[in-house]
């Protein structure tokens, strides 16, 4: 099944023409789970960015458009699931910048089902929508199968965007946090936002990424990130594995009471997949005196409630 080709004609593809909020916004904000331990708690709102490539998607893609830009080529090719946030990203940077897309959705079934809210917005920008088996899905970078999704001259940009451009892309994230944080924490899909945002920390600042997906895979892949992107390991950085809730969209009881009380104290509408989880990572942490008194703790918040 495809989706609605854009009737948008070509314009820009410089990605700045969006006119993103950088630096992203940094808020403290008063929670006493963080207090009565002496600890500082802040947003880096990076939901803020932009209001269709918000977060890490925008960091992440921008330096992916300029590449595609670069190359002559008005065509993206990209992978995710039926509610990727990249999908969606990367469909509306088409609409905006004038490229075409096409979205290889993971999911043969899929295609003879109603599209979802997150693949509907998707058709909606004028991506095409692939519909491919996961077995074939598991070989999306073997030539045959790009062979046989891709248009003729596509970009191709990774699942969730992460290669070593958007590594680098999101080392300004680490860079607008010097000085200003001891402690990071990130929600992390495919490693990308971890592996920059490591990278541009500053001495005595670390990273502390939480997957949203099981099964232990992510440390190799940010790793590798790191080394094609800056030459080997940068920064000092861990992940947290206990997070995930079962895996990428799946939740539980806890994660939703905690969820719902953090919106309740602060007045913040949480993304569920990626941001509730990497906070209630962080809390957790505080909580069980992970982090000394005076520490300064920054929550990155990727994403928007939809």
């Amino acid at each position: 099944m495809d989706g609605v080709t854009s009737d948008n004609p070509p314009g820009t593809a410089d990605p700045a023409a969006l006119q993103p909020l950088l630096p992203s916004p940094l808020v403290e904000v008063a929670d006493p789970r963080f207090a009565r331990r002496g600890l500082r708690l802040l947003l880096k709102r990076d939901d803020l960015i932009h209001p269709d490539l918000p977060g890490n998607k925008w960091r992440k893609l921008e330096p992916n458009l300029r590449a595609a830009a670069a190359s002559g080529t008005r065509s993206l090719l990209t992978f995710g699931g039926a509610y990727s946030n990249h999908l969606r990203a990367t469909a509306a940077a088409g609409r905006l910048l004038g490229f075409e897309t096409t979205g290889v959705v993971r999911g043969e079934e899929l295609a003879a089902r109603p599209l979802n809210p997150s693949l509907a917005r998707c058709a909606a920008d004028g991506m095409r929508l692939r519909f491919v088996d996961r077995a074939t899905y598991r070989r999306k970078t073997d030539p045959e199968v790009l062979a046989a999704v891709a248009p003729p001259g596509a970009f191709v940009i990774p699942e969730g965007g992460s290669n070593a451009a958007a590594a680098r892309g999101c080392e300004a994230l680490g860079r607008e946090l010097r000085d200003v944080a001891d402690v990071v924490g990130v929600a992390c899909g495919t490693g990308g936002t971890l592996a920059g945002l490591a990278a541009g920390l500053g001495r005595g600042q670390r990273a502390i990424g939480f997957p949203v997906l099981k099964g232990g895979f992510l440390e190799e892949e940010v790793l590798r990130l790191q080394r094609e992107a800056f030459g080997g390991r940068r920064g000092d950085w861990m992940l947290d594995e206990r997070f995930h809730g079962g895996g990428y969209a799946k939740r539980t009881p806890g994660l939703d009471a905690f969820a719902d009380d953090f919106e309740e104290r602060h007045g913040l509408p949480l993304e569920r997949l990626y941001v509730a989880k990497m906070l209630y990572g962080l809390t957790t942490l505080a909580e069980e005196g992970a982090f000394t008194p005076g520490t300064s703790v920054v929550a990155v918040i990727t994403g928007t409630a939809r």
